[in-house]
């Protein structure tokens, strides 16, 4: 990315990432990460995968600790990085209760930020 371009906002729908649960390590590599999807860098395995059945754009960041995995379900907008949720992964697939809050969660922020839009 050229200098002088912004990172682009996170935007917390959900979640956190702090010590604890994630190791200082574990804490470290989520914002290296993070930074890196704000600059506009699009991820791939090891460190993301797509996440189409939340919707367009989104993905789901690993981070491996020695607490765990953990994952960070973001959505990569054009103007900001959209953070779904945080949470500790105890199962090979994702809930699908955490599918759903997500897709919920950024529905009612499109409606939020397009409603915003439109008023300004």
């Amino acid at each position: 990315m050229g200098k002088g371009k912004a990172d682009k906002p996170l935007v917390w729908l959900k979640g956190e990432v702090k010590t604890p649960p994630f190791s200082a390590a574990a804490r470290i590599e989520a914002g290296y990460l993070l930074r890196l999807v704000q600059r506009g860098h699009t991820l791939a395995l090891p460190h993301a995968r797509p996440m189409p059945v939340i919707g367009a754009r989104c993905q789901e960041l690993r981070i491996n600790d020695e607490a765990g995995t953990f994952r960070i379900l973001y959505r990569a907008d054009p103007d900001a990085v959209v953070i779904l949720d945080v949470f500790k992964k105890k199962t090979q697939q994702t809930p699908q209760a955490v599918i759903d809050a997500c897709r919920r969660r950024l529905r009612d922020y499109d409606r939020l930020t397009s409603d915003e839009e439109r008023t300004s």
